[in-house]
């Protein structure tokens, strides 16, 4: 017997409202125009944090309704969303990292030999 049928899942599949599907449609929308927003305004380090924050946004409600995530067992989706916030975590303080390193990237940024760093 496959997964999930026999136990009370239709063998067709989830339908899912096409009003559910349109609004999280809009709610896409409305998070990729502040995606794009985010990036006219200089926040300093909180722009990839931002950005992280929206992106992380977008993909769990993509795999919560468009990829049926939501109907799945509770425990499949608090999974993925926590390692979706990881991720987007550690991608975060990568990224952060980079700040402290960046002296030592640029050819002629870095200080001086001798010179002693505040």
């Amino acid at each position: 017997m496959a997964h999930g049928h026999g136990e009370g899942h239709p063998i067709v599949g989830h339908v899912v409202p096409f009003r559910l599907l349109v609004s999280v449609l809009g709610a896409l929308l409305v998070l990729t125009v502040a995606t794009v927003g985010a990036t006219r305004f200089d926040l300093g380090s909180y722009n990839v944090w931002i950005a992280l924050a929206i992106a992380v946004v977008k993909a769990a409600l993509v795999v919560l309704y468009f990829m049926h995530m939501r109907w799945e067992r509770p425990f499949n989706a608090v999974i993925f969303i926590t390692a979706l916030f990881l991720v987007a975590l550690f991608i975060g303080i990568a990224l952060a990292d980079t700040h402290a390193y960046k002296p030592d990237q640029i050819p002629g940024y870095a200080p001086k030999m001798g010179t002693v760093v505040q």
